[in-house]
């Protein structure tokens, strides 16, 4: 409830009334996959194409085809969905070739068969129907230069429920034109990606990985003549990520490596010694969450683009032909799939503190313009329009505070607050609740873009911290090991300290924190909660982790040894997994908590919420639970997202004593034992 005083309109933090609704967060909303052009010279069949997925059609993915002339065309037919299930997290699920203008070639969501669409034709299965249904799965192909094949990463899954230990993944060779037996070119390492042809067909590039190790700690580099089929390891290994690797024109091999602590780029001429192309004290590369992934490309003069991350940040750069580095004048924090469009252009996805991701054009100024820096920005797709005036959203503030290692050293933590914004007084003395979200992965990122999802939250009256927890990337490979056998100790007091550091500084109310996390951020939200000392005094849980030996033993192959860095081998080290469980001190829980759950999650299953909120019950702890028919890890669907974040906000509204915004018809959510 709001009232005005002296022409003032005082109301409650979290009941400030707000034109973000969570009808608002999804209307019209896109995610907005990997962006490529569709080849040179420019026809109708040429442009620029992009992945959307698309919240009110259920979070199918369509690729969208802009022409020059700025109109915009569906490539799919109906229903069909562009997205892949190899590692669960997909990526790579399309591709163009140059050569072919107006085909695309797509893995289709429902059978995750690979499938060639050319204009004006029904799409054609060029992979044979496996036996077990979408037990086949392609991922991350290239087209050779001369366009009659291509080669693509396969999951084999040989029935419905088969363990890890009996999926295999392969890169295959297949005909690019017509229906064909995948011939296969590699097997044996636990995982492959990135699969590159030369551009004289002559080669072929991959990356490869085996358990326990991540893309992020130890992947090798590969190259093989494809003549004489002798493979040759031109880097990484142990203590090294590589990631990206692109043939150049001339024959030169480029790729992404964090030998000296930071994914930098670096280039490999066969016969020659490895190249340093551009060192930096900040991340090119990203962790290989999802497959297909592109941080830099090189124009025609030879220069390169890049995206760079530092200090929680983005920005586009330039390596000039002497070297040197530029930080391109663009308004973007946040950089994905840059790509290059033309002989003096980049395409990429890309997004700011004020404005959501869009599809833009980059042209950097010609070298030798004594312009350093400058370039020229155009909108190919460009945000939705959200009717929010800059002025009133929330912009991240970076901030560092004070936290421990798993001894209890002293070590730098780091965040984004996003403090409450709005046209609206609280009244006096009342500080606002806080939100401490924690990303997932647990090897991931808080991501500096304008989120509505964010903005739900501040334009209540929230206070939102994204901590970047040790462990976290963009600050290099040190920062990012902090926690390795660390997980549930180093993320927790950083989640802790980032909360208690602003609650001391008199910026937020320390009687009224909360703290939310999804996946691997939901284990952190649930084992800060498993504490007597934890500073929170309401939780939400996405889909999170409550037993990590379960997980262990009963998850997807990608994952499957992930925990072995993070908490240590299984199940040798079965006390510490014990140890380290939410479930296991489930005595200590008395914070009310509210957990969300798709019931199709392969990745963490609904037992794991299951096992959390039914131990709650069983204690009196005041507990809400909502299982979301249909979706997977994240939710995809319009309805869901909307009654997951209400349900959300009326939990806390119960929890917290405010009000909810009286012109919102809002749901109420049950909460047990409350």
């Amino acid at each position: 409830m709001s009232v005005s005083v002296g022409g003032v309109t005082i109301s409650g933090y979290g009941s400030w009334p707000t034109p973000v609704t969570s009808e608002l967060v999804v209307t019209a909303a896109v995610r907005l996959g990997d962006v490529r052009p569709a080849g040179a010279p420019r026809t109708e069949d040429t442009g620029v194409v992009w992945a959307e997925g698309r919240a009110t059609e259920g979070g199918r993915i369509q690729l969208v085809r802009r022409a020059d002339d700025g109109s915009r065309t569906d490539l799919l037919p109906a229903g069909a969905n562009a997205r892949t299930a190899v590692h669960e997290y997909g990526g790579g699920a399309w591709w163009l070739h140059a050569g072919s203008p107006g085909v695309v070639w797509y893995v289709e969501w429902s059978d995750q068969r690979l499938y060639r669409l050319e204009r004006g034709r029904d799409p054609v299965a060029l992979t044979p129907e496996p036996s077990v249904p979408r037990g086949d799965r392609y991922a991350d192909g290239d087209v050779a230069g001369d366009g009659s094949w291509l080669v693509a990463v396969r999951e084999h899954h040989p029935s419905e429920q088969a363990p890890a230990t009996e999926v295999v993944n392969e890169i295959v060779r297949l005909d690019a034109r017509a229906p064909s037996a995948p011939q296969v070119l590699v097997t044996g390492p636990d995982f492959v990606a990135a699969p590159r042809i030369s551009p004289d067909g002559a080669a072929l590039a991959w990356l490869s990985w085996n358990h326990p190790s991540m893309p992020w700690d130890d992947v090798e580099l590969t190259v093989r003549d494809l003549a004489s089929g002798v493979d040759m390891n031109v880097a990484g290994g142990p203590g090294e990520s590589v990631t990206e690797p692109q043939w150049q024109p001339d024959g030169s091999l480029t790729f992404l490596s964090d030998r000296t602590g930071w994914w930098n780029l670096y280039r490999w001429m066969p016969g020659q010694d490895i190249e340093a192309m551009i060192r930096i004290d900040a991340e090119i590369g990203v962790p290989g969450w999802a497959l297909g992934g592109s941080r830099y490309t090189f124009l025609e003069d030879g220069r390169v683009v890049f995206a760079r991350s530092s200090h929680g940040f983005d920005a586009l750069a330039v390596r000039e032909l002497d070297g040197t580095v530029t930080e391109l004048d663009t308004p973007f924090s946040v950089v994905a799939s840059v790509r290059p469009d033309g002989p003096h252009a980049v395409v990429c996805v890309a997004g700011s503190p004020t404005a959501e991701p869009g599809v833009h054009r980059v042209v950097p100024a010609p070298a030798g313009t004594g312009e350093p820096g400058a370039a020229g920005v155009q909108t190919l797709r460009a945000p939705r329009d959200l009717g929010l005036h800059p002025e009133t959203i929330s912009v991240p503030e970076p901030i560092q505070f004070l936290s421990g290692d798993a001894e209890g050293n002293p070590r730098t933590g780091y965040a984004l607050y996003y403090p409450p914004f709005g046209t609206y007084d609280a009244p006096e003395g009342e500080l606002p609740p806080l939100l401490v979200v924690i990303h997932g992965g647990p090897t991931g990122a808080a991501v500096p873009v304008l989120s509505v999802g964010v903005q739900y939250w501040t334009s209540r009256g929230f206070g939102v911290v994204d901590v970047d927890y040790g462990g976290s990337t963009g600050y290099g490979r040190e920062y990012r090991e902090q926690l390795r056998g660390a997980w549930g100790i180093v993320d927790v007091a950083d989640c802790l300290a980032a909360a208690r550091t602003l609650a001391e500084t008199g910026r937020v109310d320390p009687a009224r924190l909360a703290i939310r996390g999804g996946s691997a951020g939901g284990f952190t939200t649930l084992a800060a909660l498993a504490r007597e000392d934890t500073p929170f005094s309401a939780g939400a849980d996405h889909f999170g982790v409550a037993d990590l030996a379960a997980l262990a033993a009963d998850t997807h192959k990608f994952e499957s040894r992930y925990l072995d860095g993070l908490i240590g081998p299984y199940p040798q080290a079965r006390d510490v997994y014990t140890e380290r469980s939410p479930l296991t001190h489930v005595g200590k829980f008395s914070t009310p908590l509210i957990v969300l759950q798709g019931d199709e999650d392969a990745i963490v299953p609904p037992n794991q919420s299951e096992m959390i909120v039914d131990a709650l019950r069983s204690r009196g702890v005041p507990v809400a639970y909502l299982l979301f028919e249909g979706e997977q890890h994240g939710f995809r669907q319009a309805q869901n997202i909307r009654r997951a974040l209400d349900a959300e906000l009326a939990f806390y509204s119960q929890v917290f004593g405010f009000a909810l915004p009286e012109d919102e018809d809002i749901e109420p959510v049950e909460i047990e034992n409350l």
